[in-house]
């Protein structure tokens, strides 16, 4: 018998039925009807052409064939068992695979990541910079901070961090002209400009007493709570924003589960 049509569920109604010998405690024990056990056992006899149990004067009765079968039945319900908590184990061990839009990951996750290792200090995290949107379906990563639209693949949850605002920023006292990001577009000004690749440079030519950068201001917040950077000028609405994602097995898992809560913290 293949595999996928392997009756598993049939065949769990017959170990409990098996080791009380009584369908009413197999029914308390699985939180079933004993019509139900009744029925997944009549249903399991049909299918493998045996006959599992006899009734007697004394009650239930394992026929021969049932009797031979139950020690392979039992093992393998042992292996199911180790193999799940083989799966639980490497949930809690830790490793994580994070995808992050690359001007974010200084500004933004390292810091925050920084205080969850602290945290799990037996944990090993890969992060990998995004310069798009990102395609679960071809990386292999647990988690992704994008930037861009809400996620829309099917099977991928996400959480936005902020309504986004872009906000001119610059060291305190810089009277010098604003790079502007390729990603967020070009704005007119006056005097001479400076296109960098990812808002992370621009964030850094800010700090460094270069000019002034149009940037997502949940890059910005920080240094602005620091009084390193300044604001300049009003905020810019964007529909875009920065979205927490991971697929529905990574996004319920433990591992995954904590680490959002903690960056969303």
């Amino acid at each position: 018998m293949k595999r996928s049509l392997l009756p598993l569920n049939a065949l769990r109604v017959f170990d409990a039925a098996a080791r009380s010998l009584s369908f009413t405690r197999a029914a308390d024990e699985l939180a079933v009807t004993p019509a139900a056990v009744g029925q997944q056992i009549r249903a399991l006899e049909e299918t493998l052409g045996v006959i599992l149990f006899r009734r007697t004067a004394r009650g239930l009765e394992l026929t021969p064939e049932a009797l031979r079968a139950l020690p392979h039945l039992r093992q393998g319900f042992s292996a199911f068992e180790e193999s799940v908590a083989a799966l639980q184990e490497g949930q809690a061990a830790a490793r994580l695979s994070i995808g992050c839009a690359r001007g974010a990951i200084r500004h933004w996750l390292m810091p925050r990541l920084a205080r969850w290792l602290e945290a799990n200090p037996d944990a090993h995290v890969q992060v990998l910079a995004l310069d798009g949107p990102v395609d679960f379906a071809q990386a292999n990563l647990d988690l992704a901070l994008s930037f861009g639209p809400a996620p829309d693949a099917e099977g991928v949850f996400g959480r936005k961090l902020a309504d986004e605002l872009l906000v001119t920023v610059a060291a305190p006292g810089n009277p010098a002209r604003a790079p502007v990001q390729r990603s967020l577009g070009w704005r007119s000004m006056d005097g001479p400009a400076v296109a960098l690749p990812d808002a992370g440079q621009a964030l850094d030519w800010a700090l460094a007493g270069l000019g002034e950068a149009q940037v997502p201001l949940t890059l910005a917040a920080d240094a602005l709570a620091a009084g390193l950077l300044e604001e300049r000028g009003e905020r810019v609405p964007t529909e875009d924003g920065y979205w927490i994602c991971a697929p529905a097995p990574q996004w319920k898992g433990a591992k995954v589960k904590g680490l959002v809560e903690m960056l969303l913290g």
